[in-house]
């Protein structure tokens, strides 16, 4: 096709309008964003796991240390508990309890340990040395409530001469 010939057929064209599409839909709403329920659901199952006593992130043996400490505790703080500087207010010992209580023990312990001289407490939970194949119970789950436990700031495993890997020193706040 020439150049006059295309400057001819638009010429022709000029007046002329085009037709709707008759079997054409328009949608003028956009869709709603897909809410992912078994995602959240998923997500939900996830929380209730690990704050439940089944819950068992980690497999901790019996020489194994415990450490945590929350956010925003200064270096020098937790230093200074993990080498046993703090003077110890207080000691529960787990010895010979089943998991539930222990649970009940450690709870009423930090719910009601009134720290007026020191800020520490120390938690004797074992080794775990004559557990079966699924290590040491107690002192798994000791790490696991102590994390949950409001009023804990840190705590790390004892010094040798305060029990070692048996024991935990826990910085609690007032």
């Amino acid at each position: 096709m020439s150049i006059e010939d295309r400057a001819l057929f638009r010429e022709s064209l000029q007046d002329v309008t085009p037709l709707r599409p008759i079997n054409h839909v328009v949608h003028d709403t956009p869709k709603p964003p897909a809410i992912p329920l078994k995602t959240l659901a998923d997500e939900q199952q996830v929380i209730h796991d690990m704050l439940s006593d089944e819950y068992d992130p980690t497999e901790l043996q019996p020489g194994d240390m415990l450490s945590y400490c929350r956010p925003g505790i200064q270096y020098k703080v937790f230093r200074k508990l993990r080498s046993g500087q703090y003077r110890v207010a207080s000691e529960l010992d787990l010895h010979g309890l089943n998991a539930r209580q222990a649970k009940q023990m450690l709870l009423q312990f930090l719910h009601g340990a009134h720290i007026g001289i020191g800020e520490c407490v120390r938690i004797i939970h074992g080794k775990g040395n004559r557990s079966d194949h699924r290590g040491p119970v107690i002192k798994t789950k000791t790490d696991h409530w102590l994390r949950q436990h409001d009023r804990v700031l840190a705590f790390h495993s004892a010094r040798v001469v305060d029990g070692g890997t048996g024991a935990v020193y826990v910085l609690l706040r007032r």
